[in-house]
Parts: C-alpha cells; sequence; structure tokens
C-alpha cells in the first residue's frame, strides 16, 4: 500500500471513515495507511501508525500491520512454535498490567530492554505510543495494541494524545473486524479447504447442496496404523500420522487438487477437470504427480524414522477418474462438505488392491487412458461391486 493521496481524510471524518471501512472492504493495509496520511495531512508528524494482533490461525499466532510514512504498509506473521526473537512493547505493556504507555526515545526509554524502540530512535523517533484494547472474551483474539511512533522534536502534545486516543474505538473495532475476517477465511481454509472456503463464505451451507463434476480421484491409506496404534503412545501417535500426511498431502494443492476429506489414516484428494476432452487431462496429470511426489516424500520419511530408530509407516495410493458430487452431506445439524459418488468407491476398491499387486501405486485404466506417461499394466482384476475386471495400471517406482 504506498502513499496514496486519496485515502487521507479530515480528522473530524476520520473516526466515521474507519467505521465505513468495516463495511466496505477487507483491507487493513488501507485503514492502517489511511490513519497515517489523515494524521500527516492535519500536521501531526506521525512517523509509524499499526497495530498488533492474535491471530486465530493454524499457521500462525499473531499479525502486525504497520505504516511508515513514504512506505507501503508492512504485514507480519508471527509463526505457530517460533520463539519470540525479542520483548516487544506489547508484552511490556502486558506484563506492567498497563493498558497505554509512553516512551520517550529521545531520553532512550526503553531502548535497552525494547529492541524495536532502539530501532526506531536510531531511524530519528522521538516518541512511542501504545494503547491496548480488550476483545470480549469467548476466543483466541483476546486484544489489540494501537501503536504510533513521531519524529518530532518532543514528541506527541497533550492534543496529539488526546486525539489518538479518540481514534481507540473507531480503529480497535476496524482491527476487530478485519481479525474475525482473517480468521474465518483461514480457519475455513484448513478445516474444509482453500477452494470450498469462499463457496461456504458465499452461502453454499445448506445439506443437500451439491454439484456434479468430472475429476481425477487420488485416495491415500496408511499402512498398519491400527497395529501402531494398538501399541504407541496416543499423542505421539497423532503427531506422527500428521507428518506422514504432510508428506503424502503436501503437493495436492500444488498441483491442482483440493483435499476433501481425512479418513483417520489418509485421505481424498479431487482434481477437478475443466476440460473433459482434453488429452493428456491436465488433472489427471497434476493427480499423478502429487501421487508421485507424496510416495516419495513419505518414503523419505519412512527413512529418517528408521534411521532414528522410530516407528514409521508405508502408505498405499490410488487414481481413478469419474463423476462425484461435491457438497454438504450430514445430519441436519452437523455438515460435511465432501466428494461422494461411484467414483469414489472404486477408487476405494482399487486401494485394496495394493496388497495384492505388492505396490503402493495404482491406477484405474479410465485414468491411465488420460495420461501420457511411462505406465505399467499390471493386468485386469475384479473389483467389488464392479461387474467386468478393470486393467490396472502402476507405474516403475512403485
Amino acid at each position: 500500500m504506498t502513499d496514496k493521496p486519496e485515502f487521507a481524510v479530515p480528522l473530524a471524518d476520520l473516526p466515521a471513515w474507519i467505521a465505513r471501512q468495516v463495511t466496505r472492504t477487507n483491507d487493513g493495509e488501507a485503514v492502517v495507511a489511511g490513519i497515517g496520511l489523515s494524521l500527516l495531512r492535519a500536521g501531526i508528524p506521525v512517523r509509524l501508525v499499526g497495530f498488533g494482533a492474535p491471530s486465530l490461525s493454524v499457521a500462525h499466532r499473531g499479525i502486525s500491520l504497520s505504516w511508515t510514512s513514504g512506505t507501503e504498509v508492512e504485514r507480519v506473521f508471527a509463526l505457530h512454535g517460533d520463539v519470540e526473537p525479542e520483548r516487544s512493547p506489547i508484552s511490556a505493556a502486558l506484563d506492567a498490567e498497563r493498558d497505554f504507555m509512553r516512551w520517550n526515545l529521545s531520553r532512550g526509554e526503553g531502548c535497552a530492554e525494547l529492541p524495536a524502540l532502539a530501532r526506531l530512535r536510531a531511524d530519528g523517533c522521538t516518541e512511542y505510543l501504545l494503547e491496548l484494547v480488550a476483545f470480549p472474551p469467548g476466543m483466541e483474539l483476546r486484544g489489540v495494541g494501537l501503536f504510533y511512533a513521531t519524529d518530532r522534536a518532543g514528541g506527541f502534545t497533550e492534543a496529539d494524545v488526546a486525539l489518538l486516543r479518540g481514534l481507540r474505538d473507531a480503529y480497535s473495532l476496524a482491527v476487530l473486524r478485519f481479525s474475525l475476517s482473517h480468521a474465518l477465511t483461514n480457519l475455513l481454509g484448513a478445516y474444509i479447504g482453500a477452494r470450498i472456503a469462499p463457496l461456504v463464505l458465499n452461502g453454499r451451507v445448506r445439506r443437500g447442496e451439491g454439484e456434479l463434476m468430472s475429476a481425477a480421484i487420488l485416495l491415500a491409506d496408511l499402512k498398519g496404523f491400527t497395529a501402531l496404534a494398538d501399541r504407541e503412545d496416543p499423542h505421539r501417535l497423532v503427531g506422527w500420522l500428521d507428518e506422514h500426511l504432510d508428506a503424502l498431502g503436501r503437493e495436492v494443492g500444488r498441483h491442482g487438487g483440493e483435499i476433501f476429506k481425512f479418513t483417520g489414516d489418509g485421505f481424498i484428494a479431487a482434481f477437478p477437470v475443466e476440460d473433459g476432452d482434453a488429452s493428456p487431462c491436465a488433472a489427471c496429470t497434476g493427480a499423478l504427480a502429487a501421487a508421485r511426489a507424496g510416495l516419495r516424500h513419505n518414503r523419505h520419511l519412512a527413512m529418517r524414522r528408521q534411521a532414528a530408530g522410530e516407528p514409521w509407516l508405508a502408505a498405499d495410493l490410488a487414481l481413478h477418474f469419474g463423476q462425484v458430487v461435491y457438497g454438504n452431506i450430514g445430519t441436519a445439524n452437523r455438515l460435511d462438505f465432501t466428494v461422494v459418488g461411484r467414483a469414489v468407491n472404486e477408487a476405494s476398491r482399487i486401494e485394496a488392491l495394493c496388497d495384492v499387486t505388492q505396490r503402493n501405486l495404482l491406477m484405474s485404466d479410465s485414468f491411465a487412458r488420460r495420461c501420457r506417461d511411462d505406465l505399467v499394466n499390471l493386468g485386469a482384476f475384479s473389483l467389488r461391486g464392479v461387474s467386468a475386471p478393470q486393467q490396472v495400471w502402476t507405474v516403475a517406482e512403485a
């Protein structure tokens, strides 16, 4: 977000402008830049405007947006598991149990303990102001830290501080709105898939709503998981399972697919077919590439776990092509957005042949015919529930 004059509004209109953004946009960067530019235009020499807030996301635990005069808005995520590299002003305010703090940077206040303040002082800033606003209890989004810095000699005036604190309610409400929207999109994407989340957010929530589509189906199943579960610690088992599922599904999205459902020790993924007559089929080519990569990643993981003397799990994968219905399936009060249909059932039957053929990756004839690759024909096999024997294929490394 660059410094565009149209983002600046008169100070008297600024709270109302911030509130309007809550209903008009999800662009938090525009709001932060608009506040900074409006303050500058009104003669308040802010050098920095921003906020930091916890994040309800499977990928990161916190987010901060900061606008610096003359530059773009910077967005920084704090990832889960990251060790906080340095103590922040927000941490200092929380530790002191204070919701409003000022640091006189020209006198070096806080610079020895808080590296962020030391950097701002070295950059010419004279004062840093922080206000903490608590959100209602009930979720991880506990509150927000609103911060400002100036490079004016002598720092902020008392009139400046009163004006900045007067923005608190509108500014924090906008941050809460953006945080909730960000959390909703990220959580839905994590639990039901990035392709499906926008459909649900746009109203695809009724039970029975479904859409017929042609797709390449990838079914993955970890071998020996039940036996491992009988003898290993459940908490450690979950961690191992996550590692193997991540290895198998890591490249599904990169190759155009979506994992629709985890089956405990495996998953079902679909690769929508855009052009049913195309040869080779881009969806089938992508599904095969994702399957081969998943098998390779899982074997590398197994080798590392073996070398460490830890349990490991092999995997069987099946690929099939056909029509599926994807949509909301479940009870009146609990739904699952997934794929169902004959093609999914047949993929499961093909996967069951992995033990018979001693291969870890099998594909149906309907799938193989849509790929231009060096495939190996294993012959015809009977599939439970399918009248005629079916040709089954594999790849050399499986």
